[in-house]
């Protein structure tokens, strides 16, 4: 859907989770109207108050454009002949074109714009958090979403280890067990969480959780405050006078955003909880 859409603003994500969610909104309807050309993605039947807006804004009164969007939402539009026929003639009158009309036959159930807004909103959340805050993200996914799936054996000695696993539950195919099958996407979570340069620091009795890993960072051994001495201690203490030095003191010296940068930097690690201990 990604692929054929392309989508370019937070409205169109919303769209296409409207798409999504419906039953017979896009496969043989929304899909195949984008393909030929005949609608873009703005344009198209997406949530079901696109169609009470739209037929407002084609002049329609409201209230039987907000009973064309509950008819067509329901999927009952061909359900009542009559009615619908009536409706019909009215969208023609207001020059509504008949790929939309049709595109509102097709359908059996709408997803309302809100909860689309409302998904969207947060998958853009988790995906921030992804691409700024990954030791965060997988921390979060691995305690909550994978806690079942998660084997220490396999997953925490690196990503060759990882590879060889998946290797040998794609040979296995339709045999593999049910529980390998399982846990086949969290070891493509954990293979891309290496490749990002994360890794996972062994359970500890005393920083460990329970049943929640945890974000750490090593920092580099050393300090602001060392590299602060190492400029100081070059400094001609001798000549200046007692409030000259303390002056000096208060004012950061030139090195020091530098020696803070170095001691910055860090490895993100992520450390596992108690009751993922290797057997």
């Amino acid at each position: 859907m990604l692929v054929d859409t392309r989508p370019t603003t937070f409205d169109e994500l919303i769209r296409i989770s409207g798409l999504s969610h419906g039953t017979d909104v896009w496969l043989g309807n929304a899909q195949s109207l984008i393909e030929q050309g005949t609608v873009t993605l703005t344009e198209a039947i997406c949530c079901r108050d696109d169609i009470m807006i739209y037929l407002i804004k084609q002049g329609l009164p409201p209230n039987p454009a907000f009973k064309i969007m509950e008819l067509v939402r329901k999927g009952k539009a061909l359900k009542d002949p009559a009615k619908w026929a009536e409706y019909v003639q009215l969208m023609k009158e207001h020059n509504v074109p008949d790929w939309y009309i049709k595109s509102c036959e097709k359908i059996k159930y709408m997803f309302p714009k809100a909860h689309a807004a409302a998904y969207v909103t947060n998958a853009f959340r988790i995906a921030w958090f992804k691409v700024h805050k990954p030791e965060a993200y997988y921390s979060a996914f691995f305690s909550i979403r994978a806690s079942d799936e998660f084997d220490s054996e396999i997953m925490i000695f690196g990503e060759e280890k990882v590879k060889n696993k998946m290797k040998e539950i794609d040979l296995l195919g339709n045999n593999a067990t049910q529980k390998d099958k399982a846990m086949y996407p969290v070891l493509e979570l954990v293979l891309e969480m290496y490749e990002r340069g994360l890794k996972f620091l062994p359970i500890d009795l005393y920083k460990s959780s329970a049943t929640k890993f945890i974000p750490e960072e090593e920092r580099n051994k050393t300090t602001t405050k060392q590299h602060t001495r190492a400029r100081n201690s070059r400094s001609t203490w001798n000549t200046r006078s007692k409030k000259e030095r303390k002056i000096h003191v208060n004012r950061r010296p030139k090195n020091t955003l530098k020696s803070r940068r170095l001691s910055n930097r860090t490895t993100k690690k992520i450390r596992m909880p108690r009751r993922n201990e290797p057997k």
